[in-house]
């Protein structure tokens, strides 16, 4: 039998074609660290609603959806409206507009705690700028992270981002830049008290729904609890709201969980597809980075922060649009409905094909691992084994991602999660239902599965 990597690559010489010419002039041929796979990835040439279409001709139930960035899918009307009409008036002004202001009054109007927003690009910025302002306002230096909490790029977060956790997630970090940040164990509410009673701490931060689109998810009374020890030694928490921004419900994991932040990162659904960001929260902490008109105070005690596409009219037009859609909470509440059939449909083809694994998540995020079942890996009662967990179903993952592919659905390879975005209909998830059902028939069939 053809092997299920001979088969996908056999049927997509284009992609195959494209990726020979990509790796001559890009890192692995691609522009990011999830899009790379063997045997090589597939080449999209168009995609709208639900769906995207390989250069090959291949049609994919697009779970990545934007990295979790097009709640709405592809090309929703009211978002593509809105951004070729202000293409038309000019895409980046230099200059403050109308559009700016009416995206900043949304998203106050939505997210619980926002008193003040800042724009920027990228989820990476947020998280850094968020952090130096909890340092500025609090005089102390240090932080608290989670394990497998992924809070962007920049140096002071790259600890304990993946198995094994001591070291950091990339090359190229000082050991000096992480003396500053402490890791805290997921759940354990007597770890943090611990790293808060032996450092000055600025500010404890995490994505409050689980590491990384929760692969370990967090437990709602941990949060809560977390939030009162914040609050009564004077640290600022801040919730990396990147992925469940907007997401979860319309305010977000802070209005699913009821658990309110000190500061927000926000980005992926906040600018409707496009490349855009915020950052939100307390007027007393975000008003660290006005200007009040003392030349000493903005020159020795003010955050600075610029961006040449911030708060740019193209992507604000796009954000506006979005969130005029999302801050009803209808779309959330129609994912939710569908997240949980996803799960309980897959969960059902494990059982069925007596296929130890655990198809888990919340909202309209699900997440996949085959081995092991929800109370062997500690889901059910939120004592998860963070590193087993991190590492995923090994070499299974790759081959349970090719299968996918080839039965028509795409997800996020490397942490074997997707989002559902609100052009889903139940007609797509008996899809991707019927297509993991597929793939685990075609694992057995290659001997990948015992």
């Amino acid at each position: 039998m053809t092997t299920i990597e001979q088969e996908y690559a056999d049927a997509r010489p284009k992609s195959r074609a494209l990726h020979a010419r990509a790796v001559v002039r890009m890192p692995s041929g691609v522009a990011h660290d999830g899009r790379a796979f063997a045997p090589f990835p597939f080449y999209v040439a168009r995609a709208d609603g639900a769906y995207k279409w390989d250069v090959d001709g291949h049609r994919y139930v697009d779970c990545w959806s934007g990295h979790g960035a097009l709640m709405l899918g592809h090309n929703h009307p009211a978002v593509q409206k809105a951004i070729l009409e202000q293409a038309r008036l000019g895409t980046h002004y230099s200059a403050c507009s109308e559009l700016e202001v009416r995206w900043a009054e949304l998203i106050c109007s939505i997210v619980p705690g926002a008193e003040r927003v800042r724009f920027m690009m990228t989820g990476t910025e947020t998280t850094a700028l968020a952090i130096r302002v909890a340092r500025a306002a609090t005089g102390r230096q240090h932080i608290v992270k989670f394990e497998a909490h992924f809070h962007g790029l920049h140096d002071a977060v790259m600890a304990a981002v993946k198995d094994p956790f001591e070291i950091p997630v990339s090359a190229g970090v000082p050991p000096s830049t992480l003396t500053t940040t402490l890791v805290a164990r997921n759940n354990d509410l007597a770890h943090v008290r611990e790293l808060l009673d032996d450092h000055p701490v600025a500010a404890v931060i995490l994505e409050p729904a689980g590491a990384r689109s929760m692969v370990v998810p967090t437990n709602p009374a941990f949060l809560r609890a977390l939030r009162e020890l914040t609050r009564e030694r004077g640290v600022v928490l801040i919730f990396d709201e990147v992925v469940t921004g907007f997401r979860m419900a319309a305010g977000g994991a802070q209005e699913y969980f009821g658990v309110t932040a000190d500061l927000t990162c926000l980005a992926k659904a906040v600018a409707g597809g496009l490349p855009g960001a915020a950052l939100t929260g307390r007027a007393d902490l975000m008003d660290r980075v006005a200007f009040a008109g003392d030349a000493k105070r903005d020159r020795t005690q003010r955050v600075a922060d610029q961006g040449t596409y911030s708060g740019t009219p193209l992507v604000a037009a796009a954000g506006v649009a979005a969130l005029e859609i999302l801050k009803t909470g209808e779309v959330q509440r129609e994912l939710n409905r569908l997240g949980d059939r996803v799960r309980e449909g897959m969960n059902q083809v494990l059982k069925t094909r007596a296929v130890p694994g655990v198809v888990y998540g919340a909202s309209s995020i699900f997440r996949m691992h085959l081995g092991a079942d929800a109370t062997e890996l500690g889901l059910h009662n939120y004592t998860a084994d963070t590193a087993r967990l991190d590492r995923g179903m090994g070499a299974v993952g790759g081959a349970l991602h090719l299968a996918m592919l080839i039965n028509g659905v795409d997800y996020s390879r490397g942490a074997a999660h997707g989002w559902l975005n609100g052009a889903m209909t139940d007609k797509d998830v008996d899809l991707m239902v019927e297509a993991f059902d597929r793939s685990i028939v075609r694992l057995r069939e290659d001997k990948r599965l015992g």
